[in-house]
């Protein structure tokens, strides 16, 4: 039909004329790229509305786990000793994830140390073993608990006397004494080793059951014929905020638990002759908390050292009744820890030891408080005064 008109409407004798027809491509180029882009943009959209993944967007990191070698989880598996054991729990105590780190302030000075520890449970650290046993400790006064060796009486002997530092006690029945205790050791390998090389042989020196290696650290105090004591952290009355450390005793538990904790506290290294506390400004006046203690520690040998920090003490009362060596310090000789203040601290020990016979200081390892002490004692008896280890002004205390 469209031809036939054409051929109508055309002039006489002329060829009509013929419309070009425009032949379009579907698509440009550019219309294709745009097209294609809208395509993907609704499907995103319809993924984003329709697909519920919360974490959508957020950057995601894939980690490829290898599956466990039986060869390698057989090694683990068999039983280690000697220097394996060693290696094994030195291992296990570079792991961060197994660690603790606590904060322990020195109740005298009020130094602060942070100290990374283990943050296993009782149980599992008893499962991994205990602490190696020290040179020149007698296996009679030796009782296996589930946390390693803890002390006992054998045959009549007693971890206090074995473990006395050698003094003439003759010599001291019949002049004045001072006794000198520094604790907080342990923690810090090299101001414990500076207390221990520098101060006399007769200061007595107190170790917590913290650090990396305290039994040979004690060991070495040892050898250095110190005499050394174990300190226990004991609840003050701020814990939490204050924190001893991990097995604190605490008024809250049972003294089942308590006991179960001093066992863990007693396994950390041996040949103490005595224990004492560490903070426990509220443990140690709390009778019902503090007898079991006591008596535990009486009747395995040993003596008990009261640092004086809480007036209101049960320990000097529970410790008579159970016929145990005591002491409690007089005076903190580096509460104000300037070497002025020291000073003046010392001279008040000597006149209380001419005045009654005995005077007992306590202090902290400061490095100002090693040197004064040690600058002090190099001339005590020069003046008619004897330097004693603690468990000699025990016996002198409980004689006189």
């Amino acid at each position: 039909m469209a031809e036939t008109a054409d051929d109508l409407s055309a002039p006489l004798g002329q060829e009509p004329v013929r419309r070009r027809r425009r032949f379009r491509l579907p698509f440009t180029g550019i219309q294709a790229l745009a097209v294609l882009l809208g395509l993907f943009l609704a499907a995103f959209a319809g993924f984003a509305l329709f697909h519920d993944d919360p974490l959508g967007g957020e950057p995601m990191t894939r980690i490829a786990i290898r599956p466990p070698n039986p060869a390698e989880e057989k090694l683990a598996a068999a039983p280690a000793s000697g220097s394996e054991a060693g290696a094994k729990s030195a291992a296990k105590q570079a792991a961060p994830s197994e660690q603790k780190t606590v904060t322990i302030i020195d109740g005298s000075s009020g130094a602060r140390h942070d100290v990374a520890i283990s943050g296993e449970a009782p149980d599992k650290a008893a499962a991994d073993g205990a602490p190696a046993m020290m040179a020149g400790i007698d296996p009679r006064l030796l009782e296996k608990s589930r946390y390693g060796m803890i002390p006992v009486v054998a045959d009549g002997s007693k971890p206090f006397t074995v473990y006395a530092a050698e003094a003439d006690r003759a010599k001291a029945a019949k002049m004045p004494v001072v006794a000198i205790v520094v604790g907080g050791l342990g923690v810090g390998a090299a101001k414990t080793t500076d207390a221990i090389m520098k101060l006399p042989a007769a200061v007595t020196l107190a170790f917590t059951p913290y650090g990396s290696d305290p039994t040979k650290l004690a060991e070495r105090a040892r050898a250095q014929r110190h005499e050394i004591l174990l300190q226990i952290p004991m609840e003050p009355f701020d814990y939490p905020d204050n924190d001893p450390g991990p097995q604190t005793l605490l008024t809250t538990l049972a003294p089942e638990q308590n006991l179960d904790r001093l066992y863990w506290h007693l396994s950390r290294f041996q040949g103490y002759a005595g224990i004492a506390n560490f903070m426990g400004a509220r443990f140690v006046v709390t009778d019902a908390a503090m007898q079991p203690i006591v008596r535990e520690a009486a009747k395995r040998g040993l003596g008990y050292f009261d640092d004086g920090s809480a007036p209101r003490s049960v320990a000097p009362s529970l410790a008579a009744a159970q016929t145990m060596p005591f002491a409690k310090a007089d005076a903190s000789i580096d509460a104000v820890p300037t070497a002025a203040e020291i000073d003046r601290a010392l001279g008040r020990l000597e006149a209380l030891a001419k005045e009654r016979g005995i005077a007992i200081g306590v202090a902290s390892a400061l490095p100002i408080s090693i040197e004064r002490i040690s600058v002090w004692t190099k001339a005590l008896e020069n003046r008619g005064i004897m330097l004693v280890p603690l468990t000699t002004a025990m016996l002198k205390s409980k004689s006189s």
